[in-house]
């Protein structure tokens, strides 16, 4: 769908110099996500891996893929090749299908509407719930025995019910020192 080179806003690596591959295609459907037309995967232009590979100086920042919901699609050859340009690669996902590729570190964000796997939740270095109602917080406890012990773990209010679940997601961050907030500090920065 689209690629840019941004400061990484949310989870464990925010602050840091990121290139984004925003890959097209998603049904999860989220009704409160932020990229929407990132659903259809028609709507978007079609690029070889060997395009996508000339995209950025892959020895520069992080790489993250990222969707819509990019483990749809087997990545195996596009981290490959990415690998081979030097990169050191993120994901982004839901954790809904098989995840493919090989991965520094995987981000898993489950959703309500399409469980996520598993095996997906087993190789998760962070986990990032994203908090829409009070009662999300519980849900996010739900994952633990899955997760390997050494697994970051995050609340992230969504945007537009910031003011409600932040203070809730403080309270229950100061209880349960193992979480942490997430914010999604691109918005507050202004970038992408």
């Amino acid at each position: 769908m689209e690629f840019f080179i941004s400061i990484q806003g949310e989870g464990f690596h925010a602050g840091r110099s990121a290139n984004f591959i925003r890959l097209g295609g998603c049904d999860v459907g989220c009704h409160w996500c932020d990229v929407k037309e990132s659903w259809e995967a028609g709507e978007h232009p079609k690029m070889s891996i060997e395009e996508i590979s000339d995209l950025f100086d892959f020895q520069k920042g992080i790489t993250v893929v990222t969707g819509g919901e990019p483990a749809m699609y087997d990545l195996e050859n596009l981290t490959f090749s990415i690998r081979n340009h030097g990169g050191i690669l993120h994901i982004e996902t839901s954790g809904a299908y098989e995840l493919t590729g090989d991965w520094d570190w995987v981000c898993v964000s489950p959703k309500k509407f399409k469980q996520a796997l598993p095996e997906n939740l087993a190789r998760a270095d962070e986990l990032k719930v994203v908090v829409f109602h009070p009662s999300d917080i519980k849900w996010a406890q739900s994952f633990l025995p899955f997760l390997k012990k050494d697994c970051k773990l995050y609340l992230q209010p969504e945007w537009s019910k910031r003011e409600k679940v932040t203070p809730l997601i403080i309270e229950f961050c100061n209880q349960n020192p193992e979480w942490q907030i997430s914010l999604q500090t691109h918005k507050y920065l202004g970038v992408r």
